[in-house]
């Protein structure tokens, strides 16, 4: 199980044909300012086209209904990734348990 001292950092962590060391959970973070970024440049692009095509009310009417889409975007994103983290971390609790059935010490969690 990857501890902080054994556990490989940039670059050769990219390079770890063997997958033993998970990068997904350092990454996580920067895939989720990436998704904010692109939900805001996508409402953005909404309210533009609502003044566009609509004048003033499709404008407003971009704003309310691009709110409420951004949110339930941005709701989703934040589910999918905790998802993701939820099964990296259920795969190192059950490392850890082998590890312990086995009378080996638990390594550090990950964190």
């Amino acid at each position: 199980m990857d501890t902080p001292s054994n556990r490989p950092s940039g670059f050769s962590a990219l390079l770890d044909f063997s997958f033993t060391h998970f990068i997904t959970i350092s990454f996580i973070k920067v895939i989720y300012l990436i998704a904010i970024v692109a939900i805001l440049i996508g409402w953005l692009a909404m309210i533009v086209a609502g003044f566009a095509s609509g004048g003033f009310l499709g404008g407003i009417g971009a704003i309310i209904v691009g709110a409420i889409v951004a949110l339930f975007n941005l709701i989703m994103a934040r589910v999918w990734l905790e998802l993701i983290v939820v099964i990296f971390r259920i795969g190192d609790n059950t490392s850890t348990l082998v590890e312990m059935s086995r009378g080996r010490p638990p390594a550090a969690p990950m964190p």
